[in-house]
């Protein structure tokens, strides 16, 4: 049964790169305006797309999302989104089906790939995370989002993605700090099954699987050390993981 499970998985992710690549393709056309809309039209324009795109894909690979807690967010604010990181699948769930439009920060590497590195970019703040000027000016468009554009800020506090058992690795204090700098409330988000769909431990290997966003309430940073708010976030993440997972 294993050995099944193994080559299903195998075959299942060989499906998933190839309606990944088709449902790219006719997506890319309705993201061409991308090109030439300024912000914040340009990612609003962008969620909506990838919507619709995420939508059918997912269900495609039969990983549909749902969203508990949508009614957190209110319509005449933004905020910074963090969110726990298991897998690559995280970001194109986030992104799409968050009741905001938002940026979020990526690798700039990843822009580098034909058409997907478009789509990618128009997205994201990019940031190469070797290059100290890279990564001032990427900290500096994340408060540009916020305070002049008026979009969510999606952040993965981890860093990169978390390969152990415990329910999060150690948090990086950039969403942290951002959020006492520009008073913008930070809203927690647990994405459940993700790693199981998409283990960053086993490559090329995908399995179905029901993805879950769990929005937590904001928690804003007035009063609170960067530290304070940190650790803050951190335990109510983690307790809510061990509590449901």
């Amino acid at each position: 049964m294993k050995i099944l499970k193994e080559i299903f998985g195998r075959l299942w992710a060989l499906w998933g790169i190839l309606l990944f690549v088709a449902t790219m393709l006719v997506a890319f056309v309705f993201y061409s305006p991308c090109g030439i809309l300024g912000e914040p039209n340009r990612s609003k324009w962008h969620r909506q797309v990838s919507r619709v795109w995420m939508f059918v894909y997912l269900h495609l690979i039969g990983c549909p999302v749902k969203i508990r807690n949508k009614e957190l967010f209110k319509k005449d604010e933004n905020y910074i989104v963090v969110c726990n990181h298991n897998s690559l699948i995280d970001v194109p769930v986030t992104t799409p089906f968050l009741p905001h439009a938002n940026k979020t920060i990526a690798k700039s590497s990843f822009a580098k790939v034909p058409l997907f590195g478009w789509i990618y970019s128009w997205g994201s703040i990019l940031v190469n995370r070797k290059d100290p000027k890279s990564r001032a000016n990427s900290y500096l468009q994340m408060k540009q989002v916020l305070n002049d554009w008026h979009l969510d800020m999606v952040l993965y506090p981890e860093g990169t993605r978390n390969k152990s058992d415990q329910p999060l690795g150690k948090f990086h204090d950039g969403a942290f700090k951002l959020a006492v700098q520009t008073n913008k409330q930070i809203v927690p988000i647990v994405l459940f099954n993700s790693q199981k769909i998409l283990p960053a431990a086993k490559p090329f290997f995908l399995r179905p699987r029901v993805l879950e966003l769990h929005i937590l309430p904001p928690c804003s940073p007035e009063g609170k050390s960067v530290q304070e708010l940190k650790e803050t976030i951190f335990e109510e993440m983690w307790n809510y993981i061990e509590a449901h997972r």
